[in-house]
């Protein structure tokens, strides 16, 4: 499965263009005052992690939903076969160097 982040794209088709304005936004509709920097990373970058609580004041400042800010790719992933069982060593015969065999 594969996620997008599409923060820019949501923020275009609303006409917010820059982390200035986004940041704006987000302290005037959702009252979330994130850094400057924190904006900009968001902005700029696929984010490994993202609050729940900065998720939901993304979607109050753009006035969108979860599904405008993620595209999830659903596509079966294709696993590689698996590899072919090793076969168990056999015992050593008596009367050869290394363990000898337990007596049955």
């Amino acid at each position: 499965m594969r996620i997008r982040w599409r923060l820019r794209m949501a923020a275009a088709q609303r006409e917010v263009w820059t982390g200035t304005q986004l940041r704006r936004l987000l302290v005037e509709r959702a009252g979330l005052e994130l850094s400057s920097a924190s904006v900009s990373a968001l902005f700029a970058k696929e984010p490994a992690q993202v609050k729940l609580s900065t998720l939901a004041a993304l979607c109050t400042a753009l006035e969108c939903t979860p599904n405008d800010l993620f595209e999830v790719d659903t596509t079966p992933v294709e696993r590689p076969a698996a590899p072919a069982p090793v076969p168990a060593a056999q015992p050593k015969a008596a009367g050869t160097r290394g363990r000898s065999m337990p007596p049955l």
